[in-house]
């Protein structure tokens, strides 16, 4: 009879053990049950449990990773932006893929004047950058995906329009 409960909790132990999966935390509170396949420069890699199809999301969207060895591992920290003032934290994105599994909300755009005297390329394109974040931040987006960059020396003009994400 032991030898029976003994074999039987084993079993358990084992399926257990197998059946354990990875948790991946989002920014937007979400917790999913999920297999982490790779973990790359901009992007997660994981399939949820019991299925084969491989899915991606930014690493800009998940807060941790509890893996299912016990290790964890802290992706990115949270930005809250409360209003304009907090355009510095605004975060510019230039790859598509940085943006997966965030909030499409709307198009921004930073623009500097054509034609100021005392304005050089450089300044021209701070400012436009700067323009282009407050946009966001106005609206709440802690991200904007680069879409459109155009700078003329002769004016020192530059423009800049992006997309404004945020957490789901």
């Amino acid at each position: 009879m032991k030898k029976l409960q003994l074999t039987l909790m084993a079993a358990l132990f084992a399926i257990a053990a197998f059946a354990q999966n990875d948790k991946m935390f989002k920014h937007s509170g979400e917790k999913l049950d999920v297999k982490i396949l790779k973990v790359g420069d901009w992007t997660i890699s994981f399939t949820y449990p019991n299925e084969t199809a491989e899915q991606t999301i930014s690493k800009y969207a998940v807060a941790k990773i509890e893996y299912a060895s016990g290790r964890k591992e802290d992706v990115t920290e949270k930005i809250t932006i409360s209003g304009e003032s907090d355009w510095e934290k605004v975060v510019i994105l230039e790859d598509k893929s940085a943006a997966t599994g965030l909030k499409k909300l709307d198009e921004v755009k930073g623009k500097t004047a054509g034609f100021a005297m005392y304005q050089t390329a450089g300044s021209a394109d701070k400012k436009s950058t700067r323009r282009l974040k407050q946009a966001a931040a106005e609206m709440g987006a802690p991200f904007v995906l680069l879409t459109s960059e155009k700078d003329n020396q002769f004016t020192a003009q530059a423009i800049k329009k992006g997309i404004a994400y945020s957490y789901k």
